[in-house]
C-alpha cells in the first residue's frame, strides 16, 4: 500500500500525485490519498472511475478526507493528457454527446407536489445509468435544482463526480436571487447553453 499526502494541494496535485503513486505500485495494490476538500475528492473519484479501479472515500474530519484506489491486474493507462487532469471541466468517456435540459424545478404538469418528487426520481435514476449523459444544463426554473436546499444536490454531486458536466444559467441564478447559492456543477450563459445545445448527438428534455 500506498499512502500519498495531498492536504493543501490545489487541483490537480492530488491526481498527480495520485497517478504517479499508481505507477509507482507496478502491479495490483491499494494507494491511500489523503486531501482537505471535497472537489479533491471528486476529482479523485472521478479519476479512478475512468480507470476503472475500486475506489472508496472517507471522511475523516471537516478538513480531512481519505481516498482509496484498490488497483487491480491491469496496469494504469500511460496517457498523461490534459484530460486525467482536468478539474471537472470536461466530461470524458461517453459513447455518445448526449445533452439533458431540466428548465423546471418540476417534472411534467398537474400536481406540482407530484412534479417536484418525480423530478427527484428522474435525476437520481439518471445518476444510476450506466451510460451517462455528457452535460446538464439548467436554467430558468430548474436553476433552483443546483443550489443550497435542493433534494437533488447529493445526486448532482455524484454525476459531477463521474465526469458529467453541470451547467446552470447564470442570469436565471441572478433573477431567483440564487447567485451565491450555487451547490454544484459552474454557472454558464446562454452562448455556452446554445453551444451545448447545438452540438449534443441527444436532447432530453424531462
Amino acid at each position: 500500500m500506498i499512502q500519498v499526502n495531498a492536504m493543501g494541494d490545489a487541483c490537480p496535485i492530488p491526481v498527480v500525485k495520485t497517478k504517479n503513486a499508481i505507477k509507482e505500485l507496478k502491479g495490483p495494490g491499494v494507494v491511500e490519498t489523503l486531501v482537505d476538500n471535497e472537489i479533491a475528492v471528486q476529482n479523485l473519484t472521478k479519476m479512478a472511475n475512468q480507470k476503472g479501479y475500486g475506489v472508496k472515500s472517507e471522511k475523516l474530519s471537516p478538513q480531512q478526507f481519505k481516498v482509496t484506489m484498490q488497483i487491480g491486474d491491469a496496469p494504469a493507462q500511460e496517457e498523461d493528457s490534459q484530460e486525467d487532469e482536468t478539474c471537472l471541466v470536461t466530461p470524458t468517456g461517453h459513447k455518445k454527446r448526449t445533452v439533458v435540459a431540466i428548465t423546471s424545478a418540476r417534472m411534467g404538469t398537474g400536481n406540482d407536489e407530484l412534479g417536484t418528487a418525480l423530478m427527484k426520481s428522474f435525476i437520481f435514476a439518471l445518476s444510476q445509468q450506466d451510460e451517462l449523459p455528457a452535460t446538464l444544463l439548467f436554467y430558468n426554473g430548474g436553476a433552483t435544482l443546483t443550489t443550497e436546499g435542493s433534494a437533488s444536490l447529493e445526486d448532482l454531486k455524484s454525476l459531477e463526480a463521474q465526469g458529467v458536466e453541470i451547467l446552470t444559467c447564470g442570469t436565471c441564478l441572478n433573477y431567483y436571487g440564487l447567485t451565491d447559492k450555487l451547490q454544484v456543477g459552474d454557472v454558464s450563459n446562454m452562448y455556452d447553453i446554445v453551444e451545448k445545445l447545438s452540438g449534443a448527438d441527444l436532447i432530453i428534455r424531462p
